[in-house]
């Protein structure tokens, strides 16, 4: 099955991703910024995307701003922050329709590369600062955001988890920074970490979409130019593995437990063996048809939700649970069974061909989206790989079962964090 082929070109300062196809009736634009996590500038750079979408020089104002993406039939412009591995990364899309679509002739591709080269290098600043106004109400936004991440406590336990098992890694600062650093930001120091930003992070521009690729190498060159450089790279430590596993119980008001396990997988995205990973987690706990789903949730009814995930860049693979506050010692035990059945090799082939079958279908689903395709292909700027989606779909399909075992027996617990009710052992 042939994907949209990627064509990439190395400009000013950074790359150029021309991924033309005619499946969609938007051509999409998505500049992504990648630097180390580090404590000092987190909380800064989490701030930092708000504030360019919020107004810029020419759109002083939000209303401007938003009024101007109507009058581009409907554009949108979308800003997002994760964590991959150890970097954080910025995104900015803007998504607009193609003229070809539309009776009107105006250049709606050049429209959008002008207003994303706008956003990043035309902010609004008062004198050597951004607009204090605009700093002031972003502030306020991102304390909501990461207050936010409190009140739900699916997503709480799962950070506590990942605070207690990469404590003093960079893995462990949240995606939105530190709430009481928030007040330390300046419009002087934000504008300073921004100059900063574009000097020395890794930049990407993706273009998706029925495009002309050497008109979009023209819009590209003539309107976004930056300093080229030499990105600030990862200075990979070596993790010491708790040989101990790391048991933390922490307190609250809930009614419901959430019982989150944190493993080491010692594989990450590029190794040869990521893709046995892949397949090893949707039999385990990635999918409905999972063991934990099946065991933990289905028959032993010891959990509202049991399910786990990878985080590829970084080696780990997260394990949340919903349980009764009295279930703890047997759903740890249950969940261990299920990493010790995959260790012995006890799945059937029918596991291994649906769970095979559920991944291609979850990742073409996301290639449907120009959004997700591209987050398919940022992977490989992450891992300074390169994999192409017809091979990972190939690579998958081949795993065997015993590359499955194999990788099972790689895992490694570490931390075991229960959220757990007042109420708990008494």
């Amino acid at each position: 099955m042939a994907t949209a082929a990627e064509k990439i070109t190395e400009l000013n300062g950074y790359r150029l991703h021309v991924i033309p196809t005619e499946k969609y009736k938007t051509n999409t634009l998505i500049w992504k910024m990648k630097a180390p996590l580090t404590k000092e500038d987190v909380t800064k750079r989490a701030l930092l995307p708000q504030v360019l979408q919020s107004s810029s020089a020419k759109y002083s104002s939000t209303t401007a701003l938003r009024s101007y993406l109507d009058e581009l039939y409907g554009a949108t412009l979308f800003v997002d922050l994760s964590k991959k591995g150890e970097y954080h990364i910025m995104s900015f899309s803007i998504e607009i329709a193609n003229e070809k679509f539309l009776s009107d002739p105006s250049p709606l591709l050049r429209k959008g590369f002008e207003l994303l080269a706008e956003i990043l290098t035309n902010p609004n600043l008062k004198g050597n600062a951004f607009d204090p106004g605009t700093v002031e109400k972003e502030k306020r936004t991102q304390k909501q955001r990461i207050q936010s991440v409190f009140d739900d406590k699916m997503r709480y336990s799962n950070v506590r988890l990942i605070q207690e098992m990469c404590k003093g890694e960079p893995y462990a600062l949240e995606v939105n920074g530190d709430a009481a650093d928030v007040d330390a930001i300046t419009p002087e120091n934000l504008y300073e970490y921004y100059q900063d930003a574009f000097l020395s992070d890794e930049m990407d521009l993706y273009i998706i979409g029925d495009v002309d690729e050497e008109e979009v190498k023209q819009f590209a060159s003539d309107l976004l130019k930056f300093e080229d450089r030499t990105p600030k790279k990862l200075v990979q430590e070596k993790v010491t593995l708790n040989r101990q596993v790391n048991e933390v119980k922490e307190q609250q008001d809930v009614k419901q437990g959430k019982l989150n396990i944190g493993y080491r997988t010692n594989i990450v995205y590029g190794d040869s063996d990521y893709f046995a990973l892949q397949v090893f987690n949707g039999i385990f706990g990635g999918f409905s048809h999972s063991k934990l789903f099946i065991n933990v949730r289905e028959k032993a009814s010891l959990a509202y939700y049991a399910a786990s995930r990878l985080e590829s860049h970084k080696g780990l693979m997260m394990v949340m649970s919903g349980i009764d506050l009295k279930n703890y010692d047997q759903a740890v035990g249950i969940i261990h069974d299920q990493l010790e059945a995959m260790r012995n090799g006890d799945f059937t082939d029918q596991e291994l061909d649906q769970t095979k079958a559920v991944i291609q279908n979850q990742i073409l689903e996301t290639i449907d989206t120009s959004r997700g395709l591209t987050e398919i292909l940022y992977h490989n700027v992450v891992a300074d790989a390169n994999i192409n989606l017809d091979t990972w779909l190939k690579e998958m399909q081949n795993v065997t079962k015993e590359e499955i075992i194999a990788v099972a027996k790689k895992i490694e617990i570490d931390t075991i964090y229960f959220l757990t009710g007042t109420e708990a052992g008494k």
